[in-house]
């Protein structure tokens, strides 16, 4: 079992959940993180850091298309262990539907 970042931490990206992982399993992408599913421990922690409320278990419905993305990611993306501010548009952006489609960049944030 692991935890998967989904379509709410898309244009928010939001750390909180970063600085409490115990194995830093977090990648970050331009505008959204991504939990590697092979390195998350499922201790949970990270779940309720999140303001946007956009980590859950991978045993909630519809989050296979979170965990494929995370894969892929995963490997592409550099490794964030230290909170950072979210983006400008995160409070107008959270709670929106659709992010995927709208927003989602493939290119990696800045990492450490």
């Amino acid at each position: 079992m692991t935890y998967v970042v989904t379509d709410n931490c898309i244009a928010c990206k939001y750390t909180d959940c970063v600085e409490v992982c115990p194995v830093d399993c977090f990648y970050e992408g331009e505008n959204m993180l991504v939990i590697n599913p092979d390195e998350c421990i499922d201790c949970g922690v990270c779940e309720p850091e999140c303001p946007a409320n956009a980590i859950v278990p991978d045993s909630e419905d519809d989050v296979e298309t979170w965990i494929d993305l995370a894969r892929k990611f995963a490997v592409q993306w550099p490794v964030l262990t230290s909170r950072r501010s979210p983006l400008p548009e995160a409070a107008e952006r959270d709670g929106e539907t659709g992010k995927l489609a709208k927003y989602f960049l493939e290119a990696a944030g800045r990492g450490e």
